[in-house]
């Protein structure tokens, strides 16, 4: 393949990873959270992130590219999931919230970063319509974040 797709192909297997990561970080947050609203938002997201991750893989498939769902990059964003997977396993509901805030922050800079670039037909609606569902999550995290006070 050409230069172009190998790069659009990384940039989406980087998505693919910092997806996983936050599907795992909300899945544990799910079981930690105390009550049953936050619960059920955590699953919510954890499954979504899931459905983010199909969606990713399928246009990375398409390019013909491997698509790559394991091991970990070093970009920024991808570290600032880990540090709040972290936060994840605690058993204190605003500070899991507060690392939901930030995890979806970096996710957000990331889309937006990628959503500059050209991308293969297609591409750009799937990763805009998945934009808007992080930050339609983060708006409703900042809810749950005032009732949590």
């Amino acid at each position: 393949m050409n230069n172009f797709t190998e790069n659009v192909a990384e940039r989406l297997n980087g998505l693919i990873e910092k997806n996983i990561d936050a599907k795992k970080g909300f899945s544990k947050a799910s079981e930690n959270a105390s009550s049953s609203e936050l619960k059920n938002y955590f699953s919510t997201k954890s499954d979504e992130r899931q459905n983010f991750v199909t969606q990713l893989e399928t246009i990375v498939g398409r390019t013909g590219e491997e698509i790559e769902d394991s091991g970990s990059l070093t970009g920024t964003a991808h570290r600032t999931w880990m540090d709040v997977k972290s936060f994840f396993s605690s058993d204190n509901d605003e500070a899991m919230l507060e690392a939901a805030i930030t995890g979806e922050k970096a996710a957000m800079d990331e889309y937006k970063e990628i959503l500059d670039e050209p991308l293969p037909l297609g591409a750009k609606e799937v990763l805009q319509r998945q934009l808007t569902r992080i930050e339609s999550g983060l708006n409703r995290i900042k809810v749950l974040e005032d009732l949590a006070d």
